[in-house]
């Protein structure tokens, strides 16, 4: 779909820019990008045609950037609940996992991306399953998001069944296949992300080879880290250190190295990640329901740690809305760190311009900015839940929610309209999910 000059009209421009510049006026797409904002230079670009977005009684903000989501558990929601961490892998995530197929994945990533995306996610970083990963790909494709994935790599691990463990060979020739397909879909929105799932399930030579490749070509490494205090335990029984240590002294550090949750982080290992600028991803709902703890976000921000939001999966979520993880961030840091932790402008910027900045484009998106590709919800304020006034940051962080998401564009595509995704059809996706997960529930023994 080309995307068509479009007027947002009369909103609050929330900007999340340098200067968090908050502007009464209208935003003006023109062939993908932030043409003009506000309500004097927006109306002079003006040209027809020009597709009009009312926006009055509603903040236009930047697109939630998601740094850490699984599309491919998407089906899994229900099906593995209040257990911890390490049994909840290998009991029901990996068998689960094992037993995907095409059909099931690209069922699982389209509900996924349905609920991300009219929740107002225009940008995510997704780790996928070991097998079938060109089926989230290409729903990816579809749905008109822009993200960066990668398959799954495993080549080691206790209780990793057969279907999802690799040679280090073939992991790392598959993701290499992986990436020489898909970098630049979808004009451009796609990106290749590598992703050895974590210490306990890669070799070192699995871990440096998808390093070293990520580095030949500019991608991302994507993996969990200093999640859980019992996969902590149990990595250190094996390798004798720390997974952040593991990690490091194998190339996975940096800012081109995305670390998942960072929940057990000591002071020094916190500082060692700012140092080399490697970014860590927060994800308050899934950490909580998993029990792995409440990360100590407002101490690593001004430890200098480069920090993003994400919803992490279905199965330990069980949501992959924005929302919820933007509030339980900021009211989390201030159960840890006191009530002036993590103030919603603050919290506001983690899950926009930091989170394009952990993925590596907030040159590109993140912020509404003149030139900037327009990746933009329209969210209503006039909700009762949201009236009757007050400072819009934390009217968006504190009240709003994905309910009151009515349009959102990415490159200036309206992918989201009044509500409903114009791309993918809800009742078909949501049908077909229904069927599929029932079909990946036998499959994997479980029935």
């Amino acid at each position: 779909m080309a995307p068509l000059d479009t007027l947002l009209e009369g909103g609050v421009v929330v900007t999340c820019d340098a200067q968090d510049r908050v502007v009464r006026g209208d935003v003006l797409v023109r062939d993908g990008r932030i043409a003009a904002i506000g309500r004097g230079p927006a109306r002079s670009a003006l040209r027809c045609p020009t597709r009009l977005l009312d926006a009055r009684g509603c903040a236009v903000a930047p697109g939630f950037v998601q740094a850490h989501v699984h599309l491919c558990q998407t089906l899994m929601r229900g099906m593995a609940d209040d257990m911890p961490l390490l049994e909840w892998l290998r009991a029901r995530i990996w068998p689960l996992e094992a037993a995907h197929d095409e059909r099931s994945s690209a069922a699982s990533a389209e509900l996924g991306l349905l609920e991300a995306m009219t929740a107002g996610t225009t940008t995510l970083l997704d780790m996928g399953s070991v097998r079938a990963h060109d089926a989230v790909m290409e729903a990816c494709v579809r749905a008109g998001v822009r993200a960066l994935s990668g398959k799954a790599m495993m080549d080691c691990g206790e209780g990793v069944p057969a279907g999802l463990r690799e040679s280090t060979r073939a992991s790392l020739d598959e993701s290499e296949r992986m990436a020489r397909t898909w970098r630049g879909r979808g004009e451009g929105r796609i990106g290749y992300a590598w992703a050895p799932r974590f210490v306990l399930s890669c070799s070192e030579a699995l871990v440096r080879g998808a390093v070293e490749r990520a580095r030949l070509e500019g991608d991302l490494v994507h993996t969990h880290a200093a999640e859980h205090p019992e996969e902590r335990e149990a990595v250190r029984r094996a390798l004798g250190d720390d997974d952040v240590a593991v990690l490091r002294s194998w190339g996975v550090a940096g800012p081109n190295a995305v670390l998942a949750h960072g929940v057990q982080l000591r002071d020094d290992e916190a500082l060692s990640l700012a140092r080399d600028g490697t970014r860590v991803v927060h994800c308050p709902s899934a950490n909580l329901k998993l029990g792995s703890g409440i990360a100590r976000v407002a101490d690593l921000d001004r430890m200098g740690v480069s920090l993003a939001l994400g919803a992490d999966g279905a199965p330990c979520n069980n949501n992959l809305d924005p929302w919820t993880e933007l509030r339980h961030a900021a009211l989390l840091a201030k159960v840890r760190s006191g009530v002036q932790a993590l103030p919603a402008r603050r919290a506001l910027r983690l899950a926009t311009i930091d989170g394009a900045r952990a993925l590596g484009l907030d040159a590109e998106t993140g912020s509404i900015e003149v030139g900037k590709k327009a990746d933009l919800m329209v969210v209503r304020l006039d909700g009762p839940h949201a009236e009757p006034w007050g400072d819009v940051h934390a009217r968006l962080v504190y009240a709003c929610g994905a309910r009151d998401v009515r349009h959102v564009l990415v490159d200036g595509v309206l992918v989201v309209r009044d509500g409903a995704h114009q791309l993918l059809d809800p009742e078909r996706v949501t049908a077909v999910a229904r069927s599929e997960a029932r079909r990946l529930w036998k499959r994997a023994g479980l029935a």
